[in-house]
């Protein structure tokens, strides 16, 4: 039997020969051929509503086959084609010819889709017909599994069975032994039951993680939910309450009471969640269904059985079938029929080990294969007593299959065990160390993947690697016995260090997506790296540089409460050194203190980060970092409302005298301004914005990002929020507004979203309620709280909370999250908004002239208590009232000045100062001249026409 040989359909096939529609004209419709939809229009192939997943040139080669459907398209036309600017190999053809047919199922079930028509070339042989697209042909359910899932053999009724059981029952766990396929088995159910979750399903690979601790947060991550603070089964357990949702947790053995654990209260909480687990053991959970996945069943050793026949049993077709991806050819005769079925048998039907075998069917035969494993399985027939019998012959089959390889083969396997996740080949050449190894890497890897002892996932790009779990910790096991773990997870981790000091240097040059998508996939890698070299002894001066160096990867992910627990060790290795080194302890605190602000505020642990971090720097004469350390701790200041200490380190700024570069110079001139704004002095803080946004205009690259100055926010954003707050309070409400949406779209525009964030809770969303805009209000509400979320930023969170808490916009949810305490600046924002935010402390400040930017509301709003009390103090409220005007006329607030002259203006109407009360008004409300039509303005329009009517009575 030939399985994979050329097959000549022209003749025997009805679409052949004929004239196929034509991809021109017709691009907006949609082709089927087969199970499968093309939209060419949007280069997508669909099947059952979800995406194959087709590298670029794969896809290009169908498309040029689609528009010749019927015909022989040559080589060298489709080279031209696909590869019109290169000079490539007819590999290279091959190669995406070969990924076509396998990702469409060419030649399963007797389907054929792409022909090779010798001596001319390539022919899409299906049939095609052309249809108008429908809304259900492209369907995109909700979900994060793989792009494509291969057809199974052997499995349909399994999956059947346990489509029908979780219908019925909520909760089914899929158990077996390792390689039975019990993954492949889950994924093919999940897929499905896709059209039955409104609301999706999620997949938890759990084999990377260690500790149960990690659970909450796996889930939160592929939920897209993000966690605060340390309750967090109450925060999943709300989000999922009300969500029709299938949960896939795989490979569950390793933390099996936990996972338990994690489900019962999953299910409890949520009466509509469904979940789907796989296990090397029974969970022994409550409401748990067990589904035992046996092997794929062996031809019998019976001495007469037709080849037809002996292909009814999966675990042959299997064995084939894998054969052929490995050779790209195998034959089967009569004579190797007994042969093929006794592997099958021999290996007890488990895929993984049939997958083993067929990858050494070329090299060694149906004889040879079988020759060697009976050796194997004598030198390996006494396995753990404890574990099940299949489980031993799987590890006797990896021993066996490891013990084929020759010596650079298995010195590379067992290196490249020490990857957690996916790898590339760069990554790997960089554990192989100078050995004869390297010299050869990519050879030998090729090798090891056709030997399906690593899986490959060849892009167009990029090409990643990955190990299979069970084969990882078998290839480790070899890893420690060649006393080789050491030196090669040093290697490891001093790649780490290389990528994440490229990381670094590229952070503040790299579009913000683009450069998460560059480094954010070797996250795993750093926490494996971490974790040996912290517990590593002699290697912590090494743990030390990777934590300090990956910040920025930390930062970026919004990780800051897992970076900061390596912080704290890095630190106290570093204060257990003998003569630690200053620099890295200031630049660690910095860190520290950083996450500290976005995570818990101006607390007094955030307040001691950044001020040890100070006196670090100056004892070691470090100008650079003494300025950062002031800005953070300046940052702090300004979020307890201490604006007299925010002033106060602006001055510090002076004394350092670092204005040597752009970059430090415009950080100078904008934190300047920020610490004169918020103290009251609004006409040097506008100095100060404006001169940093021309030097912006004159050096635009000086704009991006503030190169570690403290709390990392964008130059040019931030200096637009700050001259929009202040151009508001100088009566500007509509320049001020403008301002505002020019920092949201630098901030969107750049991809920077901590810089969104804080331009949405500082100036979007406060002017925009300022000034009585309600649907833009709302529409930025709903960015932040979606922003703050994503990025686990608890104290802009807490303000968004307030935010939305006061204004009760309809539809936007608030979360379950505990919004941080409503003091500091957020509370003194808050007042001027909602006057029953003033409290006698905010009141005191007020009257000490230490509430700054917002003493003249204050003493407003005491005032207004005052006039509206059971007993009215009239002389005191006029006296309040007298004295918030001048202030707001001092500090240069015209806002401010209007909402003080109206309450007086109305006061003295109560005490029959008509006339008083109009000159007043029209004095203040006459220094106006845009923003006529926000609340403050007409209010004050009507007050004053009233004034007038009732001075000209008088």
């Amino acid at each position: 039997m030939v399985l994979d040989g050329i097959a000549d359909l022209v003749g025997a096939n009805p679409a052949v020969g004929e004239v196929q529609q034509p991809i021109t004209g017709a691009a907006a419709r949609v082709a089927r051929i087969g199970a499968y939809h093309v939209l060419v229009h949007k280069r997508l192939v669909l099947a059952d509503g979800r995406p194959v997943h087709l590298g670029s040139r794969a896809l290009d080669i169908l498309l040029v086959l689609l528009e010749h459907a019927g015909s022989a398209v040559s080589k060298e036309q489709l080279i031209a084609r696909v590869w019109p600017d290169n000079v490539v190999e007819e590999i290279n053809l091959r190669v995406h010819i070969a990924a076509l047919r396998k990702a469409l199922g060419d030649d399963r079930e007797g389907q054929r889709y792409i022909a090779t028509i010798p001596l001319r070339g390539y022919c899409l042989v299906a049939p095609v017909s052309w249809q108008e697209p429908a809304e259900d042909t492209i369907r995109m359910p909700e979900h994060n599994l793989p792009p494509r899932l291969s057809p199974m053999i052997g499995r349909g009724e399994v999956v059947e069975s346990l489509v029908r059981q979780l219908r019925q029952r909520r909760f089914v766990t899929l158990v077996g032994p390792g390689g039975i396929g019990k993954t492949t088995v889950a994924l093919h159910v999940a897929d499905r039951l896709l059209a039955n979750y409104p609301q999706g399903v999620r997949l938890l690979d759990l084999a990377p993680l260690d500790k149960a601790e990690q659970l909450p947060s796996t889930l939160a991550a592929a939920l897209h939910v993000p966690l605060h603070g340390e309750e967090l089964m109450p925060q999943l357990a709300g989000y999922l309450r009300d969500r029709h949702m299938l949960l896939v947790l795989d490979n569950c053995e390793h933390l099996i009471d936990a996972v338990a654990d994690f489900a019962e209260t999953l299910l409890r909480s949520a009466p509509r969640l469904d979940v789907l687990a796989t296990s090397r053991e029974v969970l022994r959970a409550e409401g748990e269904q067990v589904y035992r996945l046996g092997p794929l069943a062996c031809p019998p050793a019976t001495s007469a059985m037709t080849q037809a026949q002996a292909m009814g049993f999966p675990a042959l077709q299997l064995l084939l079938e894998r054969a052929v991806d490995s050779q790209g050819r195998f034959e089967l005769s009569d004579s190797d029929l007994p042969l093929a079925a006794e592997l099958c048998r021999r290996l007890d039907g488990i895929p993984l080990a049939i997958e083993l075998a067929a990858a050494q069917l070329g090299a060694l035969g149906l004889t040879g294969v079988l020759s060697q494993l009976a050796n194997c399985f004598r030198l390996l027939s006494r396995g753990r007593r404890t574990a099940p019998a299949r489980q031993q012959t799987l590890r006797a089959t990896l021993e066996w299959s490891h013990e084929l390889l020759p010596e650079h083969e298995k010195a590379c396997l067992r290196r490249l065990s020490v990857f957690p996740a996916s790898f590339t080949l760069d990554a790997a050449a960089a554990l192989m160390g100078d050995d004869q190894v390297a010299p050869q890497l990519c050879i030998t890897l090729g090798q090891l993947v056709a030997k399906s002892l690593v899986n490959a996932d060849v892009g167009d790009e990029q090409s990643y690697y990955r190990l299979l779990d069970t084969t990882r910790t078998y290839a480790l096991e070899r890893l420690r016995a060649a006393a080789e773990e050491e030196v090669v997870r040093r290697r490891h981790a001093h790649y780490c260090l290389a990528w994440m000091n490229q990381a670094h240097q590229e952070w503040v040059v790299t579009p913000e997506r683009q450069w998460i998508r560059r480094f954010a996939t070797h996250l795993d890698d750093l926490c494996a790296a971490l974790d040996w070299s912290f517990a590593s002894p002699g290697d912590e001066a090494l743990a030390i540089h990777l934590t300090a160096c990956s910040t920025p990867l930390w930062q970026e992910l919004s990780l800051l409460k897992e970076h900061s627990r390596y912080v704290v060790k890095a630190l106290a290795a570093l204060q257990a050194d003998e003569q630690p080194c200053p620099a890295l302890q200031v630049k660690l605190k910095l860190v520290l203190g950083s996450a500290w602000y976005h995570a818990r505020g101006g607390t007094q642990d955030t307040i001691d980060a950044f001020v040890s971090a100070g006196r670090l720097a100056e004892r070691c004469q470090d100008l650079t970092g003494q300025l950062m350390a002031a800005s953070g701790l300046m940052a702090v200041n300004l979020c307890r409302a201490d604006y007299q200490a925010a002033l106060e380190q602006t001055r510090h700024f002076d004394r350092l005298s670092l204005r040597d570069g752009p970059e430090m110079a415009l950080s100078l001139q904008r934190l300047s301004g920020l610490a004169q704004h918020f103290a009251g002095n609004q006409l040097q803080a506008k100095r100060h914005a404006i001169a940093a946004l021309t030097q912006i205009v004159r050096a635009p690259s000086a704009g991006n990002y503030t190169n570690g100055f403290g709390v990392q926010y964008d130059q040019e954003v931030a200096a637009l929020t700050l001259l929009a707050r202040i151009l508001w309070l100088q009566g500007f409400p509509e320049q001020a507004w403008q301002r505002a949406l020019q920092a949201v779209d630098v901030a969107k525009r750049r991809e920077h979203r901590t810089s969104l964030c804080y331009t949405l809770a500082l100036s979007a969303w406060v002017i925009a309620r300022y000034n009585g805009n309600a649907e833009a209000s709302r529409d930025l509400l709903e960015l932040l709280l979606e922003q703050t979320r994503e990025l686990s930023m608890n104290m802009f969170l807490g303000w968004a909370q307030h935010y939305a808490r006061e204004t009760l916009t309809p539809g936007v949810s608030l979360g379950n999250e505990p919004a941080l305490p409503g003091d500091g600046l957020i509370k003194d924002i808050m007042v001027t908004l909602n006057p029953g935010y003033a409290d006698d402390t905010l009141l005191a400040r007020a009257r000490s002239g230490q509430a700054g930017w917002v003493t003249a509301e204050v003493l407003r709003v005491e005032a207004e208590a005052l006039l509206n009390g059971e007993v009215q103090d009239l002389d005191g409220a006029e006296a309040l009232l007298a004295r918030a005007l001048n202030i707001a006329g001092d500090q240069g607030a015209l806002a401010w000045e209007l909402r003080a002259a109206c309450s007086l203006a109305r006061l003295w109407q109560q005490r029959g100062r008509w006339q008083d009360a109009h000159a007043l008004l029209k004095r203040v409300f006459g220094r106006f001249t845009e923003g006529f039509t926000t609340p403050d303005l007409l209010a004050a329009r009507q007050l004053l026409d009233k004034c007038a009517a009732l001075a000209a009575s008088v």
